[in-house]
């Protein structure tokens, strides 16, 4: 993957992130949200992400194409957390088991340093070997399993959650 680019997210990316999304909200236990999203309603989700602050959003570009974006975001509106944020992260099928999640999070971590981010969190919706392994092989570590916590499409969805300090 030569000419694969990590950059930050522009307004311009906002039709195929919301269709990268859109995927996993149709296919998938990951995405918890149960109707597909339009620009529309994705666009104030966006609009929470910047180049400077703790909140940034990254996208994987292969041959001008985007094919991942990795974020962090607010982890709660409590006071008591703002120096914790929260990483997502979604890839099209050409980016996963390629290494992209690794860059999109190194960048993600790059970016937050001089932040003042103490904590990362990160929940897997369970089974997800492969954002299991991105996570750990990244640093994080295991705090637990939220069991049957949330129910999409008649079926129970459990989610580990992941931890790591970085300042």
């Amino acid at each position: 993957m030569e000419s694969l680019v990590i950059r930050p997210a522009v307004a311009s990316d906002l039709p195929v992130l919301t269709e990268i999304y859109n995927y996993y909200i149709r296919n998938t236990q990951i995405a918890f949200d149960t109707e597909p999203m339009t620009i529309h309603d994705y666009k104030p989700w966006f609009e929470k992400y910047s180049t400077t602050g703790p909140y940034r959003m990254f996208v994987a570009e292969l041959d001008g194409e985007v094919i991942g974006s990795a974020g962090s975001r607010q982890y709660r509106d409590h006071p008591a957390f703002i120096e914790t944020v929260e990483f997502g992260i979604y890839l099209t099928g050409k980016a996963r088991g390629k290494g992209v999640g690794k860059k999109l999070y190194a960048a993600l971590f790059e970016a937050l340093k001089g932040e003042k981010v103490h904590l990362v969190v990160a929940g897997v919706a369970l089974p997800n070997p492969a954002s299991v392994a991105l996570h750990k092989s990244m640093g994080f570590s295991e705090v637990g399993v939220f069991d049957e916590y949330a129910q999409k499409n008649g079926k129970y969805i459990s989610s580990m959650w992941f931890q790591k300090r970085v300042n």
